[in-house]
């Protein structure tokens, strides 16, 4: 006559109270069969209640008894209705599975439905958002850190893309203005749009930038995602955060490159050489800073083979630009071992300073109290799935 729960039904449970998840069960069995399977998967059986006790609280009883109470048994469907109602009155988005004819009010009023797709019914199917082809309680755990793993990834391509063209159009508008001011006999006429040339725009944009970034897809997930409070409903990819991120590398990127750019022009009064040195600068700083955006996430260059490999093209495509007849049509000259050594001093200072103001950005956000990307959420913010029917049955 036993029917216990799947064995690694507990572990997702706890894994989802670490991310900030609360497991609610609701189910139409008897109270001691409740109370034994919730304290089996982990929830709390104490002040488990029955739909009748349900059914005698006002709302706002409700309200304060839905935020201590973990089991609810012999629950009609209006009943786990006013359960999730509470939930959702309390400010808490809500997550509702099921699998019978009498959860699909509950999955239609849920923020998010999910069914049950081998032992679910056509009703609740029909009712649900999502549905589970396994019938398991730990697919929704593995989707949500799936769901995290690929958000983070997409945050980080976009923050690498975005800042490198801010950069760049940073780099060019200063660039001109400085040069026109400073340089007036080499920016004169036509020659004060080539701080870059176009085809080194493209370039840079279209062969060093974009196999990294496509690398930035197979970013393996970061550890300790499910140990992270859930990010808010409102909260789009660029936050805060992200954009203090991207202009702070846009602006160090514009400084140290422009800074390389004019020192080169003053010490050899070639805007060509300079224009090559300022050129192979952005390129080696965009395709090695990447690591530093990684970095934050807690993740090693070795941990995505796709992304060194990526990197490595496109350098040596680069140094086949500079080094080979490609540099005549792509008007660059090849650079001298000493231009490599002011590249260097000049990614040394860049790469300082970005530490510098990420560890102060850091700081200044946690005191603003501003959510950082991997830091916890305001204590009153929280996803909630809501399992009706037993644990054993998902």
């Amino acid at each position: 006559m036993l029917d216990p729960p799947r064995e690694e039904v507990e572990d997702a449970i706890a894994d989802c109270r670490s991310a900030g998840i609360r497991t609610v069960l609701a189910t139409g069995d008897n109270l001691m069969t409740a109370r034994a399977v919730g304290e089996q998967i982990g929830l709390d059986p104490a002040g488990a209640l029955t739909g009748g006790d349900v059914a005698e609280q006002s709302d706002e009883e409700m309200g304060e008894t839905i935020e201590d109470v973990d089991v609810f048994a012999r629950v009609s469907p209006d009943h786990k209705v006013r359960i999730l109602n509470a939930l959702q009155e309390n400010g808490h988005n809500v997550v509702m599975t099921g699998d019978g004819v009498n959860d699909a009010p509950a999955l239609t009023q849920a923020d998010v439905g999910v069914a049950m797709g081998q032992r679910g019914t056509d009703v609740a199917r029909q009712a649900s958002d999502m549905i589970l082809q396994d019938d398991n309680f730990a697919t929704i755990r593995d989707a949500v850190e799936e769901g995290r793993g690929i958000f983070e990834n997409v945050r980080k391509f976009v923050n690498y893309l975005v800042s490198t063209n801010t950069g760049e159009v940073l780099v060019v508008f200063l660039g001109v203005l400085l040069g026109s001011l400073f340089f007036p006999g080499q920016f004169s006429g036509t020659s004060q749009a080539l701080i870059l040339t176009p085809i080194l725009i493209l370039w840079i944009n279209l062969v060093a930038d974009t196999l990294p970034a496509l690398a930035l897809g197979a970013d393996p997930h970061a550890e300790g995602l499910m140990n992270r409070p859930p990010r808010p409903s409102d909260e789009g990819v660029i936050n805060t955060r992200v954009l203090v991120s991207i202009l702070t590398i846009a602006v160090l990127l514009a400084v140290t490159g422009l800074s390389i750019f004019f020192y080169s022009l003053d010490r050899t009064g070639s805007l060509l050489r300079a224009q090559s040195l300022l050129f192979t600068f952005i390129v080696v700083v965009e395709l090695i800073r990447i690591q530093v955006i990684r970095s934050r996430y807690d993740q090693t260059l070795r941990s995505n083979l796709w992304l060194v490999g990526a990197i490595g093209v496109s350098l040596l495509v680069h140094l086949a630009v500079l080094y080979t007849p490609l540099h005549e049509f792509y008007q660059v000259v090849p650079l001298t071992l000493l231009e490599w050594g002011w590249i260097a001093v000049g990614f040394v200072v860049f790469l300082l300073l970005n530490v510098v103001l990420s560890v102060l950005n850091s700081r200044i956000f946690r005191i603003s109290g501003i959510r950082m990307t991997s830091s916890p959420s305001s204590p009153d913010r929280f996803s909630w799935s809501f399992a009706a029917g037993l644990t054993r049955r998902i």
